[in-house]
């Protein structure tokens, strides 16, 4: 991994519900799955920026603690609260029960454990915007007063013109309309 990737990792956020680990010498990510009780496929998906094939001695990749760790391509990943079932789940993040159970194929959603961590998928309904507003994709770290600041609008404004979107429950690659009339 050359030093743009590294210094990404480094700079990445750590998803939930793993912990950080420095590449040494000899390791593989089967030897680690190995050692850390978890898949190669689970460390994949919790360090997507990493070549699996190309491992470099000091490389800094995050282990999950949960044996399954699920596939999340937008990065939206949730850990599971007291009194969470995939029916409030699904309706906090305004998607459906099904695409949160395809997107968590290994989670029993009637028996949710607190502390596990689950992807929320990205629902994708056609966003149009209206004329005089420009259509733009959430990224991370983003939030509606980071994204009304940068418009020189307010959060009521951009709120309006988002009524069906949480500005606590914000998801990467989600799509939301700025006014900018």
């Amino acid at each position: 991994m050359g030093e743009y990737n590294k210094s990404k990792i480094e700079l990445q956020q750590a998803p939930p519900n793993t912990e950080a680990y420095q590449i040494k010498a000899g390791d593989t990510l089967y030897s680690l799955a190995q050692r850390f009780n978890t898949t190669v496929s689970a460390i994949i998906s919790a360090n997507p920026e990493i070549d699996p094939d190309n491992l470099q001695v000091g490389d800094k990749i995050f282990i999950p603690l949960q044996k399954e760790y699920p596939s999340c391509p937008e990065g939206n990943y949730y850990t599971i609260k007291a009194g969470d079932s995939f029916y409030a789940i699904a309706d906090r993040f305004n998607i459906s029960v099904d695409d949160l159970q395809e997107a968590n194929p290994y989670v029993e959603p009637n028996n949710l454990k607190v502390g596990e961590v689950i992807c929320i998928p990205l629902a994708t309904p056609p966003v149009e915007c209206p004329q005089g507003s420009i259509l733009y994709i959430v990224k991370k770290g983003d939030t509606f007063y980071s994204i009304a600041k940068k418009y020189k609008i307010s959060v009521a404004e951009l709120r309006d013109a988002n009524p069906r979107i949480n500005p606590d429950e914000l998801l990467i690659g989600q799509k939301i309309c700025i006014p900018v009339d």
